[in-house]
C-alpha cells in the first residue's frame, strides 16, 4: 500500500507514525489487515465498534498502535 509520502508499506517496513504531530514515533508494520479493516459495525441501529484501523504498528519504544493509511510515513 503507498502512504502519504508516496512510498510503498508492507509487513516489515520501518515507518513513522503521526508524522508532523506530538505523537509523532517509529516502529515497523507487524500486520496490515487490508482494505476490509475500514468498516463500522453497527447492529439494529446501535453503535458497537468503529472503524478498525488497517495497520497494526509495533513502535521502537514497546508499543503498539493500529493506523490508518493516511497516517504512515515510510522511513
Amino acid at each position: 500500500m503507498t502512504v502519504q509520502d508516496g512510498k510503498d508499506v508492507t509487513t516489515d517496513s520501518r515507518v513513522r507514525v503521526f508524522a508532523g504531530t506530538d505523537a509523532e514515533a517509529t516502529g515497523v508494520v507487524v500486520d496490515d489487515f487490508g482494505e476490509a479493516a475500514g468498516f463500522a459495525v453497527e447492529v439494529g441501529g446501535n453503535h458497537i465498534a468503529d472503524p478498525a484501523r488497517r495497520y497494526a504498528v509495533l513502535l521502537d519504544d514497546g508499543g503498539l498502535v493500529f493506523a490508518d493509511t493516511a497516517d504512515l510515513a515510510a522511513e
